[in-house]
C-alpha cells in the first residue's frame, strides 16, 4: 500500500458546537490544515501538519484529539442516546471513551475499565486534558467485572486483538500472533463477550471492535455472540468515507469490515449487536463512593480560582487522599458502593491548600470575580508562555483566567503583572 502519512492523520474536535470555529482558527493560526470529514461532524483530516499536530497549542489544551478515523467509528456505530449510561469495558488510551462521553454529553455517564495499572494512568490523563468530567474510570479484569447484572444501555467492547489492522504502524502485528500464540486471544475475547451480555440490560445496544483482519477474532466472534449468548445482530449502514469490504462468513450481513487500503485507514470491524427483550428501568444500587477516604469539598470553593461551579455537569467535589476529584451525579447513583471506582482528578493538595488543575478550562468562568482575566489575541504570545516566557499585562493579583479570542484556555500565575504559564 502507497500512504502519504500525513494525509492519513486524523483528529476530532474536543469542545461544544459552539467552539468549534475558535478551535480550527486557533489551529489555522499554527499553519494546520484540514477538511471535515463526512462520517462525523467532529473528525477532522489532515491536509497539512507545519510540525507534530500533538505539540499544537489546540493538543495542549485538550481541544482535539488525535486518533485514526477507523477508530472513530465503534462509539459512532454503539450511537448512545443524550445522557445515557454506557461501559468502556476496555477503555486504554481513551479515544473512544472520550468520544464516547462527547456523544452522551455532561449529563450522562461512561465507564472506562482498564485492568492494567500504567495504561489506566494513561486513561485518566488523557480524558483530564481532554476536561471530560462524565466519563470516569475503574480498574478490574474486564471479564468479571463487579457490577450488576442488566445494568447498562449500551456497552462498547474493543478487547486486546492481534491487531492485523494496524500492519502500518505495527508490521510484526501477523507474524506474532499466528496459530496456537492466537487461541488464548480468542478465548478472552469470548469471555469479555459473555461478560458484556450479562451487563447489558433487554434491549440494550453492544458493539464489539478490533482493530485487526483476522476472520476468527471479527465474524468469528459475532457467530460466537449469535450462536450461544444469544444476542441478535442489527444491521449497520456503511458509514460515508469508507470502503468497507464484504464480511468473511454467512450471518454476519451488516457488519463492518473498513478495507484499509481504498478507505486510507487503519483495518477495523465493527458489529452492532442487542440484547433481546424490553428495556426497562435497570436496578439501581445505592451507589456512594467506594471509600470513606473521600472528604466532600463546597463548589463554591472553585470560585477563588476563577472558575464556576454552574459551569460543571451535575455532581459532587470530594478529596481523596491529596487529589481534588469531580463524582459525577449518575455514577454516584448508579455504580454500586462495591466497585472501587474514580472521577476526574481536577487538581491537588499543595503548601497552599487544594489547587484546582490550571488545564480545568471546561469550568472557566468568563467573569471571574476573584482573580482577572486576560485575553490574547495573538498566537505566539500563547506560544511564549508555554516556552517559559512571560506577558507583560499590567494586571494585579497571584492568578488570571486565560483566554484566546474568547476561547477559554486555563489560569496562569501573576508576577509584579507579568503572565507565566504553570501546569501545576
Amino acid at each position: 500500500m502507497t500512504d502519504t502519512p500525513t494525509l492519513r492523520r486524523s483528529f476530532r474536535l474536543v469542545c461544544p458546537p459552539g467552539r468549534i470555529p475558535l478551535v480550527e482558527e486557533l489551529l489555522a493560526a499554527q499553519g494546520f490544515v484540514f477538511e471535515t470529514e463526512p462520517f462525523c461532524p467532529l473528525a477532522r483530516r489532515l491536509v497539512a501538519e507545519p510540525f507534530p499536530l500533538g505539540r499544537s497549542l489546540a493538543a495542549f489544551w485538550g481541544y482535539i484529539y488525535i486518533q485514526d478515523r477507523s477508530s472513530m467509528l465503534p462509539p459512532l456505530a454503539l450511537a448512545p442516546e443524550t445522557g445515557g449510561r454506557v461501559l468502556d469495558m476496555c477503555a486504554s488510551p481513551g479515544s473512544k471513551t472520550g468520544l464516547l462521553a462527547q456523544l452522551v454529553g455532561p449529563g450522562g455517564l461512561v465507564l472506562g475499565n482498564e485492568p492494567t495499572r500504567p495504561r489506566l494512568a494513561n486513561l485518566r490523563r488523557n480524558l483530564a486534558t481532554l476536561n471530560l468530567l462524565q466519563a470516569v474510570t475503574c480498574s478490574w479484569p474486564g471479564e468479571s467485572l463487579p457490577l450488576p447484572d442488566a445494568s447498562w444501555d449500551a456497552v462498547l467492547l474493543d478487547p486486546p486483538c492481534s491487531g492485523w489492522g494496524t500492519t502500518d504502524k505495527h508490521p510484526q502485528a501477523i507474524r506474532r500472533w499466528q496459530g496456537d500464540r492466537l487461541k488464548p486471544m480468542l478465548d478472552l475475547q469470548r469471555k469479555l463477550l459473555a461478560e458484556a451480555c450479562r451487563l447489558l440490560r433487554p434491549g440494550g445496544k453492544l458493539v464489539y471492535s478490533t482493530c485487526t483482519t483476522n476472520v476468527d477474532e471479527n465474524e468469528g466472534q459475532v457467530r460466537f455472540a449469535l450462536d450461544e449468548l444469544g444476542l441478535e445482530r442489527i444491521p449497520l449502514a456503511p458509514f460515508p468515507g469508507f470502503v468497507f469490504a464484504d464480511p468473511q462468513l454467512p450471518g454476519c450481513e451488516g457488519t463492518l469490515r473498513v478495507d484499509e487500503d481504498a478507505s486510507n485507514a487503519q483495518g477495523f470491524y465493527i458489529a452492532l449487536l442487542r440484547k433481546p427483550g424490553v428495556s426497562g428501568d435497570a436496578p439501581l444500587p445505592e451507589g456512594m463512593p467506594s471509600t470513606a477516604a473521600y472528604r466532600p469539598v463546597p463548589p463554591a470553593f472553585l470560585e477563588a480560582f476563577g472558575l464556576s461551579p454552574a459551569l460543571l455537569p451535575p455532581g459532587d467535589l470530594a478529596v481523596f487522599e491529596d487529589s481534588l476529584h469531580f463524582l459525577p451525579a449518575p455514577a454516584l447513583a448508579h455504580l454500586p458502593a462495591s466497585v472501587r471506582w474514580q472521577g476526574m482528578a481536577l487538581g491537588k493538595a499543595s503548601a497552599q491548600g487544594l489547587v484546582p488543575s490550571a488545564r480545568l478550562r471546561s469550568a472557566l468562568d468568563p467573569e471571574p470575580r476573584r482573580i482577572a482575566r486576560l485575553d490574547v489575541d495573538e498566537v505566539p504570545d500563547l506560544v511564549r508562555l508555554l516556552q517559559g516566557g512571560s506577558l507583560d499585562t499590567g494586571l494585579s493579583g497571584k492568578e488570571a483566567a486565560l483566554f484566546w479570542r474568547g476561547l477559554p484556555l486555563g489560569r496562569l500565575r501573576l508576577k509584579g503583572g507579568r503572565a507565566v504559564w504553570s501546569n501545576r
